[in-house]
């Protein structure tokens, strides 16, 4: 047959033109989802900077990324502090300041990494109390999110209690618990918002030169109004610190930041991390299953033996009454039923000998 037939030749061409048409607009469009991602984080750093705090200058103090590298060393590995999911922290020395501190530095390659930075920018700038590590400065230029806090010379409470960095004693470890009691109540109670934190756990808790908690991190923090006290959002949280209730609603409360609370004071009672493995016999190198510190020290509890969750390490070395105590209101944090739970200010009272223990079932609640 003659005449208009399209030629093979042709119809490669076609399809080839067709194809680079399709990748071009598939280019354009990630393209302007990427300006509009961008001009939003923009955006809302912006409007974090320009807030009262930060117009009045009583804020923290905004950097150069010069005076940061110079203050790092060029964010040289060896002055690195540790490694987290949104970044690298770093020990720095500003020599106008003339004083140390601790930089973060965001990593670009976070999804989360800039809602977290203007999140802690936001609620850190406006808290101020002596159990809440202190936001010193931030630097936002050159594509780079970089934070700046007062440095603590002793490091994470977890490098103490699970990576020998050194053995705290009893008085150190009741204290600690006691800062961290005051921190909570500031953020739950006392200022214009109630501040749900979200991740409490040991390597969120900064210990000062004199072994001072401090309570850091707010980078997963959600400002919420006091009447109502609880926030639905993604899930967020570290496992064996989150509240069951979180697991299946998602909704950050007072109670869910009380539970996180509970969980650090056994772990600091008993020397244990919130979940552990466990050895059948001395003779195995792999754990044979994973075990959860609330549901040993409960069992304990059931039995009378409370007193043998404290920490071997202390070879008793420690105020009793304080122990037994610590572990009780530990184990009231933890109820799986978050109304059975206590307010921080009545776990606090409880603490401090103001208000008698609370009376706990023999066997943990079923949730």
């Amino acid at each position: 047959m003659g005449g208009f037939g399209i030629g093979s030749g042709t119809l490669v061409w076609v399809a080839i033109g067709a194809g680079a048409l399709i990748f071009s607009l598939c280019c354009c469009t990630c393209i302007r989802r990427l300006k509009r991602k961008r001009s939003k984080h923009t955006n809302l750093i912006h409007g974090v900077l320009l807030s009262k705090e930060f117009r009045n200058g009583t804020g923290p103090k905004k950097f150069s990324f010069k005076e940061l590298s110079k203050a790092t060393t060029k964010f040289n590995d060896k002055r690195k502090l540790g490694q987290g999911g949104f970044g690298a922290v770093y020990r720095g020395y500003l020599k106008d300041l003339g004083i140390d501190v601790a930089v973060k530095r965001v990593s670009k390659a976070s999804r989360q990494g800039v809602k977290e930075y203007a999140s802690e920018v936001k609620i850190i700038s406006r808290l101020r109390h002596k159990n809440l590590v202190k936001l010193i400065g931030w630097c936002h230029e050159r594509s780079e999110l970089i934070l700046v806090y007062e440095f603590m010379a002793n490091g994470s409470l977890d490098s103490h209690l699970f990576k020998g960095k050194s053995l705290l004693t009893w008085d150190v470890r009741f204290k600690i618990v006691q800062g961290l009691a005051s921190a909570l109540i500031y953020l739950h109670e006392e200022g214009d918002h109630c501040v749900l934190h979200r991740d409490i756990k040991a390597s969120n808790i900064m210990l000062d030169s004199s072994f001072n908690a401090k309570l850091g991190d707010f980078g997963l923090a959600r400002l919420v109004d006091h009447a109502k006290g609880s926030q639905t959002t993604i899930l967020a949280g570290t496992f064996g610190y989150m509240a069951p209730e979180c697991l299946r609603s998602t909704k950050a409360t007072k109670e869910s930041d009380v539970y996180s609370f509970g969980v650090v004071m056994l772990e600091i009672a008993c020397g244990r991390r919130s979940i552990e493995a466990k050895y059948e016999d001395s003779s195995q190198s792999l754990p044979s299953t994973r075990v959860s510190l609330v549901d040993w020290v409960w069992d304990l509890y059931g039995k009378q033996r409370l007193l043998d969750a404290a920490d071997e390490q202390l070879h008793m070395g420690f105020d009793g009454k304080q122990m037994e105590c610590l572990l009780m209101v530990g184990l009231w944090c933890v109820n799986p039923n978050p109304n059975l739970r206590p307010s921080i200010n009545q776990a606090n009272l409880v603490l401090n000998f103001e208000a008698p223990s609370p009376n706990l079932l023999d066997r943990m609640p079923i949730p």
